[in-house]
């Protein structure tokens, strides 16, 4: 008899070990992508409305931050090259000191520190990690081929629409927290993804005009021209998808954030879909709210 009751309790320990060694390995970490326009890009001299270093600006950006803080990531990393780390390491410790001026700044502009900083001084993080990494291209070197046309009416479409919110932003029309919304919407962000990942293998038989250094044209076949921009994209975006995980790895965190150019949110976001450790948390959970 006890030799039997050994046996089930034997049998028992082994199930719920089992079962907390699965619960331990289905835990994944959450990762937020963030999509922003870069902010100093968006600065004309000449417009006011789009100076985000004056007051009315910096609230809109405070109230943007503000909406994704009750995600509360323990990692921020950003779209700069990792060379540039220690650049970052010591303008973040000055401005956790109040002893960074933005504006006297050259990129002061920019969402790195207008968003990454802000946001990661009122979490009390340590460090900002700089994620990004080189190559892309300009997606106006696909300019000539078989259904060239496709891809230029749909480019075309894009930028109308963005032109449009850009106007209303100048115009006061638009808050600078309703346009980072709008980045944010999946049907923006799609829309940017469908015109650099899946158009551009309609366009065969063609070649780059002016590609720059970042593409390597000794490899490119023009039979698949357009096949060849997203493989310069893609290629691009695996890396910072490397340099993201990495960071994840040595930082042991559970609440990631990404915060990127709108252009990468669609592919990013089908890379980490397919990266079992990862749960892609939907920033307009808090946007929205």
């Amino acid at each position: 008899m006890k030799t039997r009751m050994n046996v089930k309790r034997i049998l028992l320990t082994a199930v719920v070990a089992s079962l907390l060694s699965a619960s331990v390995q289905a835990q994944k970490t959450d990762i937020m992508l963030l999509g922003s326009d870069h902010l100093a890009q968006l600065y004309n001299s000449g417009n006011p409305n789009t100076d985000v270093l004056l007051p009315k600006q910096q609230g809109e950006l405070a109230a943007f931050a503000k909406r994704i803080l009750p995600y509360r990531p323990d990692l921020i990393m950003v779209e700069v090259l990792p060379d540039k780390q220690q650049r970052i390491d010591s303008l973040y410790n000055l401005y956790i000191h109040d002893k960074l001026k933005l504006d006297q700044l050259e990129d002061g502009r920019s969402e790195v520190y207008q968003l990454a900083f802000r946001m990661a001084k009122q979490l009390g993080l340590p460090k900002i990690h700089c994620v990004n990494a080189p190559g892309g291209t300009s997606q106006g070197i696909l300019d000539n081929g078989e259904n060239i046309q496709l891809y230029k009416e749909e480019g075309a479409a894009l930028r109308s629409m963005v032109v449009e919110k850009v106007k209303a932003l100048q115009e006061n029309k638009l808050s600078f927290t309703n346009y980072l919304v709008f980045i944010n919407q999946p049907e923006t962000y799609n829309k940017i993804y469908h015109l650099r990942y899946i158009t551009p293998a309609r366009v065969v038989n063609g070649t780059f005009k002016n590609p720059d250094a970042m593409v390597d044209t000794a490899f490119i076949n023009p039979a698949y021209i357009g096949a060849e921009l997203i493989s310069v994209f893609k290629n691009r975006d695996y890396k910072i998808y490397s340099n993201m995980v990495t960071a994840q790895l040595k930082t042991k965190a559970k609440r990631a954030l990404l915060l990127i150019g709108a252009a990468h949110l669609g592919s990013l976001n089908s890379i980490l879909r397919d990266d079992t450790d990862y749960n892609v948390v939907d920033p307009l959970k808090y946007l929205q709210r």
